[in-house]
């Protein structure tokens, strides 16, 4: 059975993410996603917040487990739940450098744990959380780069808040 981690933050969650996690789960017997944060960093949506999300627009994947972890390396949590492969998505060349770097670091760590890149789909290259959030931060329209979910929840909390 052929185990990939998808892990990242997925604060916020961008339709990038959701293509990336879609063609996970069509190469691999069993894809995690795993929500991957640092509990000294405050993001927009709580972790079980992110679950929730990420829980509801991959309900339709049935090789999906979403999991969460905090203080452990990747590699470490991989080979934990005996998963074989990374899954990370490439955007463009500053991604390229990062991934194939860190890929080699985790392999130093663990060599039984590859590391898969998936190329991001043009439509898709120029997105990024922190571009979201900065958008969200200055009033800017995001419905173009998010699933409408993600849309719908930071209207919830911009409602709470008012």
């Amino acid at each position: 059975m052929k185990k990939a981690l998808y892990a990242g933050s997925f604060d916020i969650l961008t339709k990038g993410h959701l293509d990336i996690i879609q063609r996970g789960a069509l190469l691999f017997d069993q894809l995690y996603i795993g929500i991957f944060y640092n509990i000294e960093k405050k993001g927009l949506f709580s972790v079980q917040e992110r679950q929730a999300i990420l829980e509801k627009l991959t309900q339709g994947l049935p090789n999906i487990k979403i999991i969460q972890s905090s203080g452990e390396l990747t590699v470490d949590v991989a080979e934990r739940l005996d998963i074989q492969y990374l899954l990370r998505g490439i955007r463009n060349m500053t991604d390229y450098q990062y991934e194939t770097e860190m890929a080699r670091f985790n392999h130093e760590i663990n060599p039984k744990v590859e590391t898969v890149f998936l190329q991001s789909r043009p439509e898709f290259e120029h997105i990024s959380s922190s571009r979201m959030k900065e958008l969200i931060h200055f009033g800017g329209e995001i419905a173009d780069y998010v699933p409408p979910l993600v849309v719908q929840k930071l209207e919830e909390k911009r409602i709470e808040k008012a």
